[in-house]
């Protein structure tokens, strides 16, 4: 844990009841939150509009089919200026009523809703309809008081019914269910509107339409808008699952059958319990309250072990469905505040806020012992919405802190010149190019709130309700005009508990007769965070009888192991890619026995793989501090199993860097005078990490950097790997080396091309950006293991294996029937380091950078530096680092 993590933890200390902050510190906060937000909006008007969204780091605008696909999250953009749609009751919010009028006036003057282009219903919904909704409310609310937006005659309203409009085919289903994905301008129908061929859907992504549809229909009077969003409603109701009374992940839009039956709180469910309950609170229908209320008791009674919130399956609600959970979940301690159920509120918010403090974020998925599953963090603002509705619920200055807290963190880790960039990796502070329109939308919205007292707002957030992207509606809406057509489908009465309903909405003074007693609440659970510790791996079970050769053995470039595998009937087939392919064939081995040591030779890897798997080694920072870039850039880079543990070190290695000759390292050093003193850059191939060490060193290097000699490689799209030895003792290498694929080494060549002396932090993670001396660090465990990642596939008569890089001693399993390992010949160089990560779906709107196997290469020429002919600036090269996965598809039907 970092000295600051320490004082953090020591400020959360200081925070019981009677430790009150004053009006001076928190006007001050409140300040620096509006000089936040003001750097992101201003940023985004200047180098992104009219775009969807701004990329942070490279400073321009995110223009869907210009840049890379990132699969699903993708479907949010629409060519509609999201992000300033997203932002426009925020402005008003933070009392920029000057800044709202012209934003209207742009948005009347520059947006289109006709693009042929597909896009989610889900997401389309709560962020361009709500933000329309949200900003004519907005501007009613200011036109009311006299003195702005005197002109305004409802266009944004016009606006919003124009979109109601286009997402209404969408819903055109047997069930009422909506497609997930809507044409603009052709909806669903037809081999023009490249969509409408999607079977399932997300609960979420079905049950998140009532406020805004609603508030649509009472604006305008039109009730086809409100009635479509019920009957959704009505049908997921109808379908939970009656002992349970809980509800899947994804069902059939069509057939309404579960697609998958895992139950909890968070991505693919969130929201649709966030509604129901806000449905009530907008538009008055007890029917919303009774429907909420029995879907909660079952979420208490199965679901919530608290202060964990755990998925659990439909069917069988005490079976656990996963041992992890995702961050999205972190909006449920706010729900629990307005259902009134304070006190698993307070002790789930507490869990989420020591992780946070931890990682310095809260991961995208964090496990039951509480480390990083998903490592990415695209600054998410639920946990400060909890953080915001405790503060309000318990007036408990502790919660003031932790806004102390998210505001610090976010400046110091996630803020860049052109806004903040979202975090690709939480435990080495490396960024992705993203920043989303829900951070404007909501996270600075909860975070002024938290710090404001109502002479700071400009109207009564009470006479308000959130919608899930923090858009403000009326609650007036409530007894606005509609049309009695609205099917009510009302619940049987024999369905209804009414014990459920002694909950709702208590006095939160009754829970609190001790001023202590949310301390009291808090104090386990932080105990429990800080002595969590990782779990045993455990033990491989003994097999039959060991093979001639070991899995852990193996080295792909040793001709006696190759010998042996084709004894055992197991080949190697190179592949285009590099990466090279196991397969046994039992019917090839040159005796019965030796085909079962092929068959124990495949198995054994397996174990390998699922025994070395959860021994996680995180990847390291390079982090740029010098000028122009002062710490606000970090490259991923790979670990080495040699030399000077980062992970130990309280500072790092900081030094200017410098190119070896030759390139390869892989002889004795001739600019030595050079290379003194400094980081010296390396190019992979040719010899063995090791020596390449040993040589800088020799030089007297303080530092090494090896860049991978495979053009377009990227830590965004190729597994990272941990630099194992040679094979001999390596105790002799004391300087720290690290690994970059092609793109991230790139982009520190060419700062060195163009500003000639370039400055680097080497070190388990990023320090604080723009600070020119990085802060210490308090030591902290790390594990020293080698993780793989790939597995073998036994059959009757073949079994099949693609490795990535096989390591000297260990080979790298996947979970697929088929994993992969790029191929190496050198016969000890590096091991793999996987995360047990998968990528998220539009919902989750999540990144994930998988770590897997590589080895560095004996032979190959040393390609010459200087003939790049692409000659790219950094700005060039920055942009070209993206996150461009195919991996978000895949999370909705394996992993979540």
């Amino acid at each position: 844990m970092t000295a600051v993590l320490f004082i953090l933890v020591l400020l959360g200390a200081l925070c019981s009841p009677g430790h009150t902050m004053s009006q001076e510190e928190k006007s001050k906060l409140r300040n620096q939150v509006v000089e936040m937000f003001d750097h992101a909006y201003q940023n985004y008007m200047d180098h992104a509009y009219p775009a969807d969204e701004l990329m942070p780091l490279t400073c321009r605008g995110r223009v869907r089919g210009l840049e890379p696909s990132r699969g699903d999250v993708d479907d949010a953009l629409g060519m509609f200026s999201l992000t300033l749609i997203d932002t426009l009751d925020t402005l008003v919010l933070l009392n920029k009523t000057t800044e709202f009028e012209a934003a209207v006036r742009r948005v009347l003057k520059d947006v289109r809703l006709d693009n042929d282009i597909v896009v989610s219903v889900f997401e389309t919904n709560i962020r361009v309809l709500g933000g329309l909704l949200g900003g004519h409310s907005m501007a009613v609310m200011l036109k009311e008081g006299g003195q702005n937006m005197q002109w305004y005659q409802d266009e944004l309203l016009h606006m919003a019914k124009d979109l109601g409009l286009r997402l209404l085919p969408a819903f055109n289903t047997s069930s009422g269910l909506p497609y997930p994905r809507v044409n603009l301008k052709y909806g669903v129908r037809g081999p023009e509107t490249r969509t409408g061929t999607e079977t399932d859907t997300c609960t979420a992504c079905a049950g998140t339409i009532i406020l805004e549809f609603a508030a649509l229909s009472r604006f305008t009077g039109d009730p086809v808008f409100e009635a479509h969003a019920r009957r959704a409603l009505d049908f997921l109701w109808e379908k939970r699952q009656r002992n349970s009374n809980l509800v899947g992940t994804t069902i059939n839009i069509h057939s309404g059958e579960w697609v998958r039956r895992d139950s909890g709180v968070g991505a693919g469910i969130d929201s649709y319990y966030e509604y129901l309950l806000k449905a009530y609170v907008l538009l008055g229908d007890d029917q919303f309250l009774q429907r909420f209320n029995i879907h909660y008791a079952s979420i208490m009674k199965y679901i919530s072990q608290p202060p964990l919130l755990l998925d659990v399956h439909i069917h069988k609600p005490l079976l656990p469905a996963r041992t992890w959970m995702d961050a999205l979940l972190a909006f449920f301690p706010g729900l629990q505040v307005l259902k009134g159920d304070i006190r698993p509120a307070i002790e789930t918010h507490e869990m989420l806020y020591q992780v946070t403090k931890k990682h310095n974020f809260l991961p995208e998925a964090f496990t039951t012992d509480f480390r990083v599953h998903w490592a990415q963090h695209p600054l998410r603002p639920e946990f400060a919405e909890s953080t915001y509705f405790l503060y309000k619920a318990t007036g408990d200055p502790y919660y003031l802190e932790a806004g102390r807290t998210i505001l610090d963190n976010l400046n110091r880790f996630a803020r860049v010149p052109c806004g903040f960039a979202a975090m690709k990796d939480v435990r080495t502070g490396s960024h992705e190019d993203r920043m989303d329109s829900f951070f404007l939308a909501e996270m600075f919205k909860y975070l002024f709130l938290l710090f404001a007292d109502a002479e700071d707002l400009v109207f009564d957030v009470e006479d308000y309700v959130f919608t899930t992207e923090a858009h403000l509606l009326p609650l007036s809406l409530s007894t606005a005009p509609h049309s009695s057509s609205i099917p009510s489908n009302k619940t049987s009465e024999e369905e209804l508990d009414d014990s459920n309903f002694d909950w709702t909405c208590p006095n939160t003074r009754l829970l609190f007769p001790d001023p202590a007693f949310p301390r009291n609440l808090r104090d386990p659970i932080r105990s429990a965070v800080d002595k969590s510790c990782p779990r045993p791996v455990p033990n491989r079970e003994p097999g039959m009888g060991r093979p001639p050769l070991r899995a852990q053995d193996f080295m792909a470039n040793n001709p006696e192991h190759l010998e042996l595998l084709r004894r055992m009937g197991v080949s190697l087939i190179h592949l285009k890619d590099g990466r090279v392919q196991l397969v046994q064939h039992a019917t090839q081995a040159v005796s019965a026995v030796a085909a079962e040591d092929g068959v124990r030779f495949m198995q054994e890897m397996m174990e390998l793989s699922s025994q070395q798997q959860k021994e996680q080694l995180p990847p390291r920072a390079i982090q740029i501090v010098s000028h122009p870039f002062f710490g606000r850039v970090v490259l991923t880079a790979g670990p080495a199993q040699f030399g000077t543990d980062l992970s130990k070190s309280s500072t790092g290695v900081r030094g200017f860097v410098t190119v070896a000759e030759p390139y390869s390292g892989c002889s004795e050093i001739t600019n030595k005078e050079y290379v003194q003193g400094h980081i010296a850059l390396l190019q992979r191939g040719q010899c063995m990490f090791a020596e390449k060490a040993r040589n800088i060193q020799k030089a007297g290097a303080i530092g090494g950097i090896v860049i991978d000699d495979n053009e377009g490689s990227s830590s965004d799209t190729a597994p990272l790997f941990q630099m194992a030895g040679d094979g001999r003792n390596t105790e002799d290498v004391t300087l720290p080396i690290l690994f970059l694929f092609h793109k991230e080494g790139n982009i520190l060549l060419e700062s060195l091309k163009e500003y000639r002396e370039v400055e680097v932090l080497l070190s388990d993670k990023a320090r604080d950006r723009g600070v020119v001396v990085p802060e210490a660090e308090e030591g902290r465990e790390t594990e020293a293991t080698t993780p793989t990642s790939f597995e073998p596939v036994s059959q009757s008569q073949m079994s099949t294996l693609e490795l990535e890089e096989l390591a000297p001693e260990e080979v790298t399993p996947s979970q697929e029937e088929v994993g992969a390992i790029e191929e190496e010949t050198s016969p000890a160089e590096e091991v793999a380091s996987p995360e047990e990560e998968a990528s998220p779906t539009e919902e989750e709107e999540a990144d994930v950078a998988q770590l897997g196997e590589e080895r560095d290469s004996e032979e190959g020429e040393e390609p010459d530096r200087d003939t790049d002919s692409s000659s790219q600036s950094v700005d060039q090269l920055l942009a070209d680092w993206q996150e461009d996965l195919e991996a978000f598809k895949q999370m909705e039907k394996d992993e979540l």
